[in-house]
């Protein structure tokens, strides 16, 4: 049984990984060509190890990486370079690990920021599915400009 693991934060000010869960949770074959796991690690840095862990101890088959970089400079500073950890982890493990940030900078309203992440925790939980078991889905939707937490951009 293949394993998808939810990695979040607790600097998040949106529980991201409850939506990723309940998501996975809705597709076909949950409990039985797949399990969840699910760590909570404080801030976003700390993601890239947290994954990786998962990968090479609980033989996950696909993980999201989930957080929240707040407004700061330093905070979009931590993103990046969480963003180089997540990579590299990647690249070391052969394992997809798909990065799902909302930045507090995407909005000014606490409204729409929560919608924003409730729709990106939910549409890459979606997109991590069909990258194991339906990969033609997202051949489907190749070059359509389909962007998660916000409006499409469409096709040129």
């Amino acid at each position: 049984m293949d394993k998808i693991a939810i990695v979040d934060t607790t600097f998040a000010r949106f529980d991201m990984g409850a939506v990723a869960e309940a998501e996975l949770k809705r597709q076909p074959g949950f409990g039985k060509k797949f399990e969840l796991v699910r760590a909570t690690v404080p801030g976003i840095k700390d993601l890239a190890v947290a994954c990786k862990r998962l990968i090479e101890h609980e033989n996950c088959s696909i993980v999201l990486a989930l957080g929240m970089p707040g407004r700061a400079d330093l905070d979009r500073l931590s993103a990046h370079e969480a963003s180089l950890g997540l990579m590299a982890a990647q690249l070391l493990t052969t394992t997809p690990i798909l990065q799902v940030f909302v930045h507090e900078t995407e909005s000014e309203d606490p409204g729409e920021l929560r919608n924003i992440a409730q729709h990106r925790s939910a549409r890459h939980a979606v997109n991590a599915y069909w990258m194991l078991y339906e990969p033609e889905r997202l051949r489907e939707r190749a070059g359509k400009g389909i962007r998660q937490g916000s409006a499409d951009a469409g096709p040129w």
